[in-house]
């Protein structure tokens, strides 16, 4: 498996592979216009010339960072590739000089085990929200917030 920076020819495997969780109201939809828009922002996991993983690392401001879209495909699941491409995402933050990456996610226990502390949600800026507007479980979300403190930024 090869964990690597999303190219044009990986956006509709990305949307598929977002697609068929948000399909499981696991996720937000994404358009195949938003992941272009947005693939600069992408790393997939690739195994024999397919994608079966992608995640997004997206700015929010100077100290933070979200992982966003992170799926599996579903036959490849437990063989490290979420864990892998969240590593990803935090060496890319590391190297921006973010000290703080968050997600939002219906697997806690995920991110947990890979050192980040469960937060309120109310601990995250307005700015963090501006998808919860577009999502149809705002009034009743069901996600818990989760961060990890990377340390010092790098000047």
């Amino acid at each position: 498996m090869k964990i690597r920076d999303a190219k044009i020819s990986d956006a509709k495997a990305i949307y598929s592979l977002i697609n068929f969780y948000a399909e499981q109201d696991k996720m937000l939809f994404r358009s195949l216009a938003d992941i272009y828009e947005n693939l600069r922002s992408f790393t997939v996991a690739e195994s024999d010339g397919k994608i079966v993983g992608c995640c997004a690392l997206q700015i929010i401001w100077s100290d933070l960072a979200e992982i966003k879209s992170l799926a599996v495909d579903e036959t490849n699941t437990g063989k490290g590739i979420g864990s892998g491409l969240v590593a990803a995402a935090l060496k890319q933050a590391r190297q921006l000089g973010v000290s703080k990456v968050f997600a939002l996610t219906l697997n806690a226990g995920f991110f947990k085990t890979m050192r980040f502390k469960t937060v309120k949600t109310d601990a995250l800026p307005m700015k963090v929200w501006s998808d919860c507007a577009k999502c149809p479980k705002q009034q009743c979300c069901d996600e818990t917030a989760v961060i990890k403190n990377l340390g010092r930024r790098k000047r």
